[in-house]
Parts: structure tokens; C-alpha cells; sequence
């Protein structure tokens, strides 16, 4: 089934410094990681030391509540260090790889040769399973439960996004061999979110997997912005979802009974010397990349993910276990004295409130598009240009919010933390990101991504 889904409410940010679609080599990296804090919810529990060999899908650590989530290396070499912070909490456990790139052996075969619970095993056993999120709450899926459709969005909106059929391109039958296991995981259906035209969404799918096609700006690319237009969650189910390069990598487990966490990464922004996308796998070190990209550390700001809702890294951390995107954009570290009194001929604003929107405005909801020139993007850097202040009802959350729901009225129940009013306020749907959009264009300064996540995370502790 080939369904058109047209999203209205969102906006594309112009920002600068998109990856060219240049196709690299694998690059060869000294370290890896695997993070606990890139998981909701996750306790670890080491299985290793410091010093320990291992090989791909070496069992590193689980965790105490999901004895099911297990966490394996992602490369074979050593256990170079184990990182801990404050109460000395695990906060990674790094692997100094050998080059070899041996794995564990696991079962192989096609989605017809396996049970659904054969390929929930193999999946636990190689460290995949963890790539399995549930809505609500974005943690590790349970593998007890049957969700009542999986979601996969082929493509991501957000400023800078990788692109996907670039960064699969000689994947693509892993892709399609990976949607056949995970289709039979399902209770319903398994619906593949794309855009029109995309090489992913022309393989040859079970009769349970459904291709949709969807238009409109970011965050058109967000699976809980497909969810809500095509399922949406109400309270007590549940839905699974992964994304496109872990679908790959479960099919080449399958095919190939070796565990190979491959990510083709986009190093994009107006910082990166030379944006371009690097051949690489899960949890690799940034260092040698920000090396060749001449990322200065004093006056960057180096992000795994999008700029709205990435996580800062530092230029020798490690790539996110989710993440297909790095962004470099300059630090807003200065005052904007009279800033809101200058023409900011350079400056973007979602009202128009400066002269760029005439002088070099390429239409908000198109900037990011082949054919937009060049000069319409922005350096867009952290500066905020203001400071927190009480909450402002300008309505113009419900502009860039795709959702059935009142924005600004969940935003204010999660505050006070009225767990009744935000079920009946529909925040079993949404997940932090659904609001980054909000939080950029809020005059408020307002950290709302953090105050949705807090809320979904006290239910959460709540239902335990």
C-alpha cells in the first residue's frame, strides 16, 4: 500500500554547511564506545574489565532492569577503558579495535527460516535489540511484549539530516532482508515512512509491511510525526520503532551471521572545513574526523545528532549509538548589543521580524530543497540573543506542531506535573524531539525538550 501524507504545520531551518554525497571508504578508527547515557532508563551491569579481548558481539554490560538489553562490542579488539562519573556511574565503556573486525558467529538465514522468538534471541545475544525502542517513554523495547505496529522513517528532516539512500547505497538488500525479520516481530503492521522517489521504498516487502509517502517540512521526518498521522498511541499500547541503518545492519546479521554496526555518518555544518559523509561504525571516535575537518574546539560546538535535538560531544567523544549525523556550528559565546534593533540582514526568524525574510528569503518550507540557493542558507550559531524569562502565549507553537494535541497546555502540565492531565493531553504520543521546533522558536528560552522528557520519564517510574 503506497499512501500520500502531507504535513502542513512545520518549517525547514536553512542552516549551512550540508554534507556532499561523496562516497568514502570505511574509515579506520583506533577507539569505540558504547554508552550507557545514549539509553532511557538504562542501569548497567559490567560483564567486562579493562583489559578483556573481545570480538563483535562480545557481551560488554546489560541492563539491571531489561536483563534482555545486552550491550556488546561493536568491534573485536580490547577493552581499553571503562569511563565512570559522578557516584561513579558507568558513563562508556570504550573498545581499542585490532583492525580485524572478527565477530561472534550467530545464526544466519532468511526471515522464513526463523520463529519470531528465533530472531528475538539472535538479536539479544548479538547486541541489536537495543536498537529496538518503544513509544511511550523511548526506552529499550520489551521483549515480552507485542507492539501493535513497528515504525521505520526512511527519511530524517532535520536541518543537516543525512541522507539515507546515500548513506545505504549498496545496503539496500540488508535493508529489505532486515524489514522481513522485523515485520514478523509485529502484532500489526510494519509501516516504512519515506519520501517520494526513494530507492528504499522499492524493495519487495512482506504483504504486512506498509510503504508511506509523506510531503511537507520538518518534522515530517520524525517517527512520532508519522505515528500520530498514521496510528496514533493511545494509553496502554505500545509501539516499537528503528531506524533505517539499524534495519540494515539486522538484515546483514542475518545474512551473514557476523554482527557489523556500520553507520555511514553525514559531518555537516557551518564550522566542518569539508562537509562530506564517513563510512564508519556505532559509537566511533570523532577525534581523527574533527582533525580533518579543522573543527576548533574553543569556538565549535560539536554535535551528535541535529542541532535541535543532538547531544554536545567534545572532539575526541564518540558518535551516538542512534546517530547518523554530526554537526559543527561556530558558539554564540558574544553579546548581540541592539541585536533586536539592527536590520539583520543575516539573521533567520521564524516571524520575519529582520530583513533577511525579504532579501534573501527562499521560501522557510523549501530552504532545504536541491534547487535553493545557496545564499539563502544561514551560519546560525548557539546564541540564544536572550535570556530565560516566564513562559510567553504567542500561539505560534500550533504553526510548527503537527500533532492533535495543544502544545502549550502539555508543556504546562508536565511543569506543574498533573500526570492525569497529561494522559488526557495526549503525551503518550510525543517524545521530546516532537517539541524541538517549539523550543528553537520560543521567545520563553524555555527548555522544553528537557521538560517533556522529565514528565514522560516520572510516568514512566510511576508505572514501574
Amino acid at each position: 500500500m503506497f499512501e500520500t501524507i502531507k504535513i502542513k504545520k512545520g518549517v525547514d531551518i536553512p542552516l549551512a554547511g550540508h554534507a556532499k554525497k561523496e562516497r568514502t571508504e570505511e574509515r579506520a578508527v583506533a577507539d569505540f564506545a558504547v554508552k550507557p547515557t545514549d539509553f532511557i532508563g538504562v542501569v548497567p551491569k559490567l560483564l567486562v574489565a579493562e583489559g578483556d579481548a573481545v570480538k563483535a558481539g562480545s557481551p560488554l554490560f546489560y541492563d539491571k532492569n531489561n536483563e534482555s538489553a545486552r550491550f556488546t562490542a561493536p568491534v573485536s579488539g580490547t577493552v581499553k577503558a571503562i569511563v565512570r562519573g559522578a557516584k561513579r556511574a558507568i558513563q562508556a565503556v570504550v573498545v581499542a579495535s585490532d583492525g580485524k573486525y572478527e565477530s561472534l558467529p550467530f545464526e544466519k538465514g532468511s526471515a522464513e527460516d526463523f520463529t519470531r522468538q528465533q530472531i528475538i534471541d539472535t538479536m539479544v545475544a548479538s547486541g541489536l535489540w537495543t536498537m529496538v525502542r518503544q513509544r511511550p517513554f523511548g526506552t529499550i523495547a520489551n521483549v515480552a511484549d507485542t507492539p501493535k505496529a513497528i515504525f521505520v522513517s526512511c527519511f530524517d528532516s532535520a536541518p543537516l539530516a543525512a541522507d539515507y539512500d546515500f548513506a545505504l547505497q549498496g545496503r539496500e538488500a540488508f535493508f529489505t532482508s532486515g524489514v522481513a525479520l522485523l515485520a514478523k516481530l509485529s502484532g500489526g503492521k510494519l509501516h516504512l515512512s519515506c519520501r517520494k522517489g526513494q530507492k528504499l521504498a522499492q524493495g519487495k516487502f512482506p504483504q504486512n509491511v506498509e510503504v508511506h509517502f509523506f510531503e511537507g517540512p520538518h518534522p515530517a521526518g520524525n517517527v512520532g510525526t508519522q505515528i500520530a498521522a498514521i496510528d496514533p498511541i493511545n494509553k496502554g499500547e505500545v509501539v516499537w520503532v528503528m531506524t533505517p541503518e539499524a534495519v540494515s545492519n539486522l538484515g546483514r546479521l542475518f545474512s551473514t551471521g557476523e554482527y557489523r554496526p556500520e553507520r555511514c555518518i553525514a559531518f555537516a555544518g557551518p564550522k566542518a572545513a569539508n562537509p562530506r559523509y564517513y563510512h564508519t561504525i556505532m559509537g566511533a571516535s570523532v577525534e581523527s574526523m574533527c582533525k580533518e575537518q579543522q573543527i576548533d574546539a574553543s569556538t565549535t560546538r560539536l554535535i551528535s545528532g541535529n542541532v535541535l535535538s543532538g547531544t554536545k560531544i567534545a572532539t575526541d567523544g564518540y558518535l551516538g549509538a542512534f546517530d547518523s549525523l554530526l554537526s559543527a556550528i561556530p558558539e554564540g559565546d558574544y553579546y548581540d548589543f541592539m541585536g533586536w534593533i539592527a536590520p539583520g540582514f543575516r539573521k533567520f526568524s521564524l516571524q520575519r521580524t529582520f530583513c533577511s525574510a525579504f532579501t534573501a528569503f527562499c521560501g522557510h518550507r523549501k530552504s532545504d530543497s536541491e534547487d535553493c540557493e545557496k545564499d539563502s542558507r544561514y551560519n546560525m550559531d548557539t546564541n540564544f540573543h536572550g535570556g530565560p524569562r516566564p513562559l510567553v502565549l504567542t500561539g505560534n507553537f500550533e504553526k510548527v506542531f503537527p500533532f492533535k494535541i495543544y502544545p502549550l497546555q502539555l508543556i504546562k502540565a508536565a511543569v506543574i506535573g498533573d500526570i492525569d492531565l497529561m494522559e488526557n493531553l495526549g503525551i503518550y504520543e510525543v517524545e521530546p524531539e516532537d517539541f524541538a521546533l517549539c523550543e528553537f522558536m520560543d521567545p520563553s528560552k524555555t527548555e522544553i525538550q528537557t521538560i517533556i522528557r522529565e514528565a514522560l520519564e516520572t510516568i514512566r517510574k510511576e508505572a514501574m
